[in-house]
């Protein structure tokens, strides 16, 4: 027994209640203790320096730690590490291993990320057929966000026909689907079939939100794509309605 485990739930519930550094400092003391979540929840604190100054390779540690006890969430972001670059090498093939163990044991955003993978051949043989089952698995498991960017990427597949007969109509639904969901790309993506079918003004509300969801590098890239569209409100008010949202 450590001295963990005589705290009380209103005790432990003052602990979290504290600033970021001191919520981190009880989390780091589960975690040293061998609290298999509180690992997880250490090294993400780690890797997005909430409470402590970030550290991706010392947050690789915590999830390595935390997944060989076999918290399935901590080898998925083991292999996020992997393959990302976050406090290692880049290492597609190991990451595509730590991905497809958590996805087998049936976690979503494993089956997302193994299924990228598999969709790019990046790390595994390309295999789009296993990629498009593992979205669909995801998208159907409505969980939220990696349920909304599985739907994402099903889209993708339909208007390009990957593993798939080409289908916009399907596209259209599942990027609806996804945007509604709170995915970034999926807000794109439905604003692109938009402005295509006329309909600009729902389409720059679409594009605001994907501003205002996504990073700076897909805003960077958006921006691009809308500049040089053959969608003339797309090149003036588009952009604005992007940047107006990445401002917010």
């Amino acid at each position: 027994m450590t001295a963990l485990d005589t705290l009380s739930p209103d005790a432990i519930a003052a602990r979290l209640s504290g600033s970021p550094e001191e919520r981190a400092a009880f989390v780091r003391e589960a975690a040293e203790a061998g609290m298999a979540e509180a690992q997880a929840v250490y090294g993400q604190m780690l890797l997005d320096g909430t409470g402590v100054a970030a550290d991706p390779a010392a947050a690789l540690a915590w999830f390595v730690r935390a997944a060989a006890q076999h918290h399935v969430m901590a080898l998925n972001m083991v292999g996020r590490c992997y393959d990302l670059g976050w406090g290692t090498p880049v290492d597609k093939a190991r990451a595509a291993e730590c991905y497809r163990v958590a996805a087998a044991r049936g976690l979503d955003w494993a089956m997302y990320n193994y299924a990228t993978l598999l969709a790019l051949g990046d790390g595994v043989p390309e295999d789009r057929p296993a990629a498009l089952a593992l979205l669909e698995n995801v998208a159907a498991m409505n969980t939220g966000l990696a349920s909304a960017k599985a739907l994402n990427f099903v889209g993708s597949f339909a208007e390009d026909g990957w593993a798939c007969p080409r289908d916009l109509a399907r596209a259209a639904a599942c990027y609806a689907s996804a945007a509604e969901g709170g995915d970034f790309r999926g807000c794109f993506n439905h604003a692109r079939m938009l402005g295509a079918a006329g309909e600009i003004d729902a389409a720059l509300g679409w594009l605001e939100q994907a501003g205002a969801r996504g990073n700076a590098a897909f805003v960077t890239k958006a921006q691009a794509f809308l500049a040089a569209s053959d969608i003339a409100a797309f090149r003036t008010r588009g952009v604005a309605a992007l940047r107006e949202g990445a401002q917010c």
